[in-house]
């Protein structure tokens, strides 16, 4: 590249850049240019600088909707999960999970433990990668999802919102089993578990084992019911009774001391 149209082409393409939406080859057009000439990059070579460099910044921002999309509480990722505080969990099982080939397969996945032995982060995490990965992720509290499939029904519009909650590709239930649902409610949400079954993968987190689902599912054949749709062909992992959020809390204090 020679630089005498330097200065004649970058007004033209930073019009043509906001024509076309193409803020990322806008921004780094000076520079790209500066780079080229200084390490004599050619035509083809500096095109393809501009335009990866567009492409990656798109599935990054899109990425970011994604994960916007999915309604998170808050960030958590995968990366920062602390397994020598809880073996309960392997990093295989989760590094193959996080690889999304249950999303793609639609199969379940459950996170069975007390609180504070990290259900959510992992819940929040494998639904972040997902959606790094391309796919649409929703997070929803049991409760929350319940009520708005009531709110639903009272306004005549369930089948609406049964189908919006069927369409994502992971559907993220957190807190499952905190709180008693009535027959009406547990039968909404069977119908959104029904609605995804074996097309869309769903992942729960409970402080309750299977066994203990009846406090939550009062009717027994609902409840097996439940169960059998968020086990049939799916991944369960129990992350155990030791709090380590408590144990954190415990080491700070003692090192205060």
């Amino acid at each position: 590249m020679t630089g005498p149209h330097h200065t004649l082409t970058e007004p033209a393409s930073d019009a043509a850049c906001r024509v076309l939406r193409l803020p990322t080859m806008r921004a780094q057009f000076a520079d790209t240019v500066t780079r080229a000439e200084r390490e004599h990059l050619s035509y083809r070579g500096f095109l393809a600088e501009l335009l990866m460099a567009e492409c990656e910044d798109r599935d990054r921002r899109r990425s970011e909707r994604r994960i916007r999309a999915a309604g998170f509480p808050r960030s958590k990722w995968l990366s920062d999960f602390d397994y020598t505080a809880n073996p309960n969990v392997t990093p295989a099982l989760v590094n193959n999970l996080a690889t999304c080939e249950c999303v793609k397969k639609g199969e379940p996945l459950c996170l069975i433990g007390d609180s504070g032995t990290g259900k959510t982060h992992l819940l929040i995490g494998l639904g972040s990668a997902a959606a790094m990965a391309g796919f649409r992720v929703r997070y929803a509290l049991a409760a929350r999802l319940v009520n708005e499939l009531v709110e639903a029904a009272d306004e005549k519009r369930l089948t609406k919102t049964i189908a919006r909650y069927g369409r994502v590709d992971l559907l993220c239930i957190d807190e499952l089993g905190y709180l008693e649902l009535d027959r009406r409610g547990a039968e909404m949400l069977f119908q959104v578990l029904t609605e995804r079954e074996e097309k869309n993968s769903v992942a729960i987190a409970s402080n309750e084992s299977f066994g203990g689902w009846t406090k939550t599912f009062t009717d027994p054949r609902l409840c097996a019911a439940i169960v059998d749709r968020l086990t049939f062909n799916g991944t369960i992992i129990e992350t155990g009774t030791e709090s380590y959020r408590l144990a954190q809390t415990k080491a700070r204090q003692q090192a205060r001391e």
